[in-house]
């Protein structure tokens, strides 16, 4: 049954991606708003005792639908084998082989940061977002058979989200719609975050549904590439990952680790952590508790953990 789900998806995607990855705007969203609209006047008629029991017998049939159809474009993929179980090794997390990685990574990030461009305030930015997203594309093909054989139709279908200025205050920095196959990110994000969204974003296009599985296919998107940007914003994640997984056991190395950062990673983090401090408040705890429960509810960990990230990567460098 998963694997039919598995091929109706490629099928959709493709037709999804012909319809509507021309429209030079997010017309997921315009779905969304005018879902939320119907909703709403739905739960405002209501509470109206001469259409009440139409009108929530109408409420029930729409949300109904919209589940079923999002069930059969998309959460049927969260069921599929998980991708750590197709690696050889599958060693739990260790803690000394992270460490050993984040210092790889850390000159890793040194040499690339110095190959890409910045604004006059010395922060990161990408030049050309078209080349990126066109070497996103590029990269889906060369995915490891091993992993899984998904189909690249090298539709570029990334679009900026409508929702950017509220997307910046609930920590989102992106999402996949199934019903259009869009890729949309926060065009507000600071730079770094950029390039490896839309790699990661690309990856459940390509139909990896759970969220650090996408990430893990974002980093091998994005770890080879002759794109110094998209390069440079995924080692940058990938480091931040690795120290995020060993902070809990070794706060000292993690600092460390940060205190020898080049000169510009160091603005890089700290425009980002300013970015982060900026938008922080209730909308952005509400989001990250019912994210946390969205995860939980489709066969994933919290949104708080990088650890199957972490236990992928790790168990792929085995590999190597």
């Amino acid at each position: 049954m998963i694997s039919f789900f598995e091929s109706f998806f490629e099928i959709q995607k493709t037709v999804h991606q012909i319809i509507f990855a021309w429209i030079s705007f997010s017309f997921g969203d315009v779905l969304y708003v005018l879902l939320g609209i119907f909703l709403l006047y739905f739960i405002i008629k209501s509470f109206k005792k001469k259409s009440r029991n139409t009108s929530l017998l109408r409420l029930l049939i729409i949300i109904n639908l919209f589940y079923f159809t999002y069930q059969l474009f998309w959460g049927m993929l969260y069921f599929q084998v998980p991708i750590i179980k197709k690696l050889k090794s599958q060693e739990a997390p260790n803690i000394a082989k992270a460490k050993a990685l984040s210092l790889q990574y850390l000159e890793k990030c040194k040499a690339t940061r110095k190959a890409v461009k910045q604004d006059k305030n010395g922060i990161f930015i990408v030049t050309n977002l078209k080349s990126v997203q066109k070497e996103i594309l590029l990269q889906q093909t060369t995915m490891p058979k091993y992993i899984a054989i998904k189909k690249a139709p090298l539709i570029n279908s990334f679009k900026p989200s409508i929702f950017k200025s509220i997307m910046s205050f609930t920590g989102i920095l992106g999402y996949y719609n199934p019903f259009t196959a869009e890729a949309q990110y926060n065009p507000e994000l600071p730079n770094t975050f950029i390039p490896f969204t839309s790699a990661h974003e690309s990856s459940h296009q390509l139909g990896f549904a759970r969220e650090q599985e996408a990430n893990f296919v974002g980093y091998l998107i994005g770890i080879n590439s002759k794109n110094t940007e998209l390069r440079y914003s995924t080692e940058y994640f990938t480091l931040k990952s690795l120290l995020n997984f060993i902070s809990d056991e070794d706060p000292v190395f993690v600092k460390n680790i940060i205190k020898n950062y080049s000169p510009e990673m160091k603005r890089d983090r700290l425009y980002e952590r300013a970015y982060i401090l900026k938008h922080e408040g209730l909308l952005n705890d509400f989001f990250g508790c019912t994210n946390n429960l969205f995860l939980k509810s489709n066969q994933q960990e919290g949104s708080v953990t990088y650890s199957y990230f972490i236990d992928l990567l790790l168990n792929y460098e085995d590999l190597k």
